[in-house]
């Protein structure tokens, strides 16, 4: 565990998030999301990995982070189910704005998905 005030967790959190959700994302995976449930397991599945390992060195306290990172799983998948096909859609029609205004919000409720959780974490499971 990582010695440090819940701020700083939770700015662990969104460094974690950002590795986990944009870089381990293959651009086959970013691609096929919106269409191929493979794709977007196989993303949800990397992500979860990699947040529940990087959670465990932020928060320790393994079987509750555990739960956290597959609570984070779940709806990350819910999420990105209807965000990606929402994108997928703008970005064809070449509706930029809107496309960045989908992923902002994705990126958004992820953000409120990871604050909740850490606050149920912290709370003691």
């Amino acid at each position: 565990m990582i010695a440090a005030t819940p701020l700083w967790q939770f700015v662990m959190l969104l460094v974690l998030h950002w590795l986990a959700d944009f870089l381990l994302q293959t651009r086959w995976m970013a691609t096929n999301k919106s269409s191929r449930l493979d794709a977007l397991s196989l993303h949800v599945a990397v992500y979860t990995t990699a947040l529940g390992l990087g959670a465990i060195v932020i928060f320790g306290a393994i079987e509750a982070v555990i739960w956290f990172a597959a609570a984070n799983g779940v709806l990350h998948f819910a999420t990105d189910f209807v965000t990606s096909r929402i994108t997928s859609k703008l970005w064809k029609e070449q509706r930029i704005h809107g496309f960045f205004l989908v992923v902002g919000l994705d990126q958004l409720i992820h953000q409120v998905t990871l604050a909740a959780t850490m606050a149920w974490l912290l709370a003691g499971g």
